[in-house]
Order: structure tokens, then sequence, then C-alpha cells
């Protein structure tokens, strides 16, 4: 694997276990790290970007 594609990967998987949190323990872990302003939309961006990112690698694989 290369480095994007193991980026993309460990930001996924982040991206998941938030979801995850939120489902469970209705707690979201990008909000009480960085707030609710730009940067938590910057990271929402950048997972649903390596989110799109695997399907391409998935595809292709």
């Amino acid at each position: 694997m290369k480095t994007i594609d193991l980026v993309a990967l460990a930001l996924v998987i982040i991206g998941g276990l938030n979801w995850g949190l939120v489902g469970v323990a209705d707690f979201n872990l990008v909000s009480a790290l960085v707030g609710t302003g730009m940067v938590a939309s910057i990271i929402y961006m950048v997972v649903g970007l390596a989110a799109l990112y695997m399907i391409y690698y998935a595809v292709q694989k």
C-alpha cells in the first residue's frame, strides 16, 4: 500500500469510530476536540474525501 492509501484508510477508520461514538454515546469526538466551526468542517471534508478515495481504491483493486 502507498502512503496515501494508508492515510485515507486511517481517516476512514477514525471517521467510522466517530460516527460509532455519535450513535452509541451521542458524543462527537471532532466537536469535542476542535469545536463546531470551520476547523471541524474541514476535518469532515477531509474524511469525506478519504472515503471517496477508498471507494476508488476498492473499485480499482
